[in-house]
């Protein structure tokens, strides 16, 4: 996954990443070095949200492409992150109630960009994804995104729960695919909506779940019991765009 983000290597490098306004996803830095730039690095990185690992001489050489690392090593999204507001803009601009598509935790880039591409295609405005412990917006993820990454917002957030929170007192209301909820063709899954999926191994998380208004199950008549996170998203996005259809 590392090597298909953008590889930033040298102190210089990095200062220069940053000041520029690149997103930088994560930083590897040489425990105990504590000099001038790299104490620079490390004030701009809080400013950001980087997500900070400090590591031995040896993980450093592992992950460098140059040999040339000088204690520093970050790694910036292949694509710019948009804001929350960027998609109640687009809503507005549009003329349709806010729908987004939520990601608890997916890992695999080609699920993610998938999903995007499908976000997309069902006229979702934004797509909102968590900090950590999930993939960012790497090549490979634009590259199966189709172009869609051109023209649907993508957010990184640092609390799924708490931005559900948020966004719940902005008047979306939310649903989440569970194997134990209500069959999704009972539900009433029009006006501002937020579509949260789980991701490939657990589904969504407890404490996601616990925020979430409604839970939808989709109807299976297979020998497995669940679909992959992209198939998932794709088959609740197209109940709520023909919902909203019915309903316009």
């Amino acid at each position: 996954m590392h090597n298909e983000e953008l590889t930033i290597e040298g102190r210089n490098a990095v200062i220069e990443a940053f000041r520029s306004g690149k997103s930088i996803d994560r930083l590897f830095i040489l425990d105990g070095c504590q000099d001038g730039p790299i104490k620079t690095i490390l004030r701009e990185a809080k400013k950001g949200d980087t997500i900070l690992n400090f590591v031995k001489k040896e993980r450093l050489d592992q992950l460098s492409n140059t040999g040339k690392h000088q204690g520093v090593i970050a790694y910036a999204a292949a694509y710019e992150y948009s804001e929350i507001e960027d998609m109640f803009a687009l809503a507005e601009e549009k003329g349709e109630p806010p729908f987004l598509i939520l990601l608890d935790n997916i890992e695999d880039p080609h699920n993610l960009g998938a999903i995007i591409r499908t976000a997309n295609q069902a006229g979702a405005h934004g797509v909102i994804i968590p900090k950590r412990h999930a993939v960012g917006l790497t090549a490979t993820v634009a590259r199966t995104s189709a172009g869609a990454l051109n023209y649907t917002p993508v957010a990184k957030v640092t609390n799924m729960a708490n931005t559900i929170e948020q966004l719940k007192e902005k008047g979306i209301w939310f649903v989440c695919a569970d194997m134990d909820g209500e069959v999704m063709y009972n539900l009433d899954l029009t006006g501002p909506i937020g579509l949260v999926i789980g991701n490939e191994g657990e589904g969504v998380g407890r404490l996601v779940k616990e925020k979430c208004d409604f839970v939808a199950k989709i109807p299976m008549k297979g020998d497995i019991d669940s679909l992959n996170a992209s198939v998932a998203m794709g088959v609740l996005s197209y109940e709520i765009v023909r919902q909203r259809i019915n309903k316009g």
